[in-house]
């Protein structure tokens, strides 16, 4: 229905023609002398059922070749003189047309990848490259005499080397396809690593773990697993008061499916703010009182646990912290994400 109404706005002008025709020829009858022997609603009525078989033609026609022409689009315009679909002089115009300006913006399109691509390996590149000043500036940290100097200092190159791991993570988040190995996973593992390259900061703040003996294993990739644990300790330190803890338990849900979770005692997520959390460079409420938020952290651990087939839940209310859960796929899940 929706198709006849726009077939018959865009043929007004047609109405308007034969409307016009009629007018006169009912003009001509009136005037003509000669004429007066002939019904003129016969006449009426033969143009107006004539028109209408018209259109009916015109719209079985039109439809059928708009059908044919949009099922094999690509490759009517790769050719656009094909056998399959006939087109008048006058569609054919249109088609060239068509073609050039497709064939315009795929041009346009390839060259911004190209750039992409190109402006994407520089990043990666660059951040490499910082890495390694990174790592040299921590092993001259071991031989500052000043404790509580050092500690600082070990504070803001962790925080420093976070954002450099953040964006190198974020680069590679497009390709992360091709740098994604399932296996078997002790979660102790991965979580008492990540809280060991944390050392530093939670000793600026006085923050402790209560971490559970964790002797699941889950089926998961480990280094994107240990960035995803990374971005959620990094926010449950950054938005924790001092002298607090943050407890890490796992649990078995109803399907038998392994649920790890990251509890804070922050200042917890409005309720406004907590289905926009994983939004690319949302900070919410908290972030904007905080200089250090970016927005970006939680965005990329939830990207990349779509990925790898982990689902990210959070509980939270304000004042009394939040619970970042991620539960691993299942047997059969992991089989269908693999398709192994």
């Amino acid at each position: 229905m929706t198709v006849l109404i726009l077939f018959l706005r865009e043929r007004l002008a047609w109405v308007g023609f034969v409307v016009f025709i009629m007018v006169i020829i009912n003009v001509l009858f009136s005037l003509d002398a000669g004429l007066e022997g002939i019904s003129i609603g016969y006449m009426n009525i033969s143009v107006l059922i004539s028109f209408m078989i018209f259109l009916i033609w015109r719209y079985v026609v039109e439809v059928r070749q708009l059908n044919d022409f949009l099922g094999n689009v690509e490759s009517q315009l790769d050719d656009v003189h094909s056998k399959n679909l006939t087109l008048s002089p006058f569609q054919t115009a249109y088609l060239t047309k068509i073609e050039d300006v497709f064939y315009d913006k795929n041009t346009e399109l390839n060259q911004a990848k190209v750039q992409l691509q190109e402006y994407s390996d520089e990043l990666l590149a660059w951040v490499h490259e910082v890495k390694a000043p990174l790592t040299s500036i921590n092993l001259m940290l071991d031989h500052i005499e000043d404790l509580t100097l050092r500690r600082k200092l070990e504070t803001e190159w962790l925080r420093l080397h976070l954002l450099v791991d953040q964006q190198l993570h974020q680069t590679r988040l497009a390709s992360i396809e091709k740098d994604n190995y399932l296996t078997e996973i002790e979660l102790k593992t991965v979580v008492y690593k990540e809280i060991r390259a944390m050392q530093a900061w939670c000793i600026e703040k006085g923050i402790g773990f209560d971490v559970a003996e964790l002797t699941e294993a889950v089926m998961t990739d480990g280094k994107w697993l240990a960035f995803i644990i990374r971005q959620i300790l990094s926010n449950a330190i950054k938005y924790s008061p001092t002298n607090s803890e943050v407890s890490i338990f796992t649990e078995v849900d109803v399907t038998g499916a392994t649920l790890l979770h990251i509890k804070d005692a922050g200042v917890g997520i409005r309720k406004e703010d907590l289905p926009r959390i994983f939004y690319k460079s949302y900070t919410g409420t908290a972030g904007r009182e905080s200089a250090q938020s970016t927005g970006m952290g939680l965005y990329l651990a939830y990207n990349v646990a779509q990925k790898i087939g982990v689902r990210i839940t959070v509980q939270s209310s304000v004042g009394e912290g939040s619970i970042f859960t991620l539960r691993f796929p299942l047997q059969n899940e992991y089989v269908k994400l693999t398709g192994r």
